[in-house]
């Protein structure tokens, strides 16, 4: 079964795992958020029951 030979592929896969994880991530983990999160206070909203009109 030549699906499970990993000799062609390991190469390939470990070069693509160590370009994310020493390259790409430190970039996109450097990158700071321009819509910073606020501290909003929580507004609760009244509720009245439903009148349901056969009871």
């Amino acid at each position: 079964m030549p699906q499970l030979n990993p000799g062609p592929w390991f190469f390939t896969m470990m070069l693509a795992w160590l370009t994310f994880s020493l390259i790409i991530q430190p970039k996109i983990s450097a990158f700071t958020s321009t819509n910073a999160p606020l501290n909003k206070t929580h507004t609760t909203t009244k509720t009245s029951p439903w009148a349901w009109p056969w009871t």
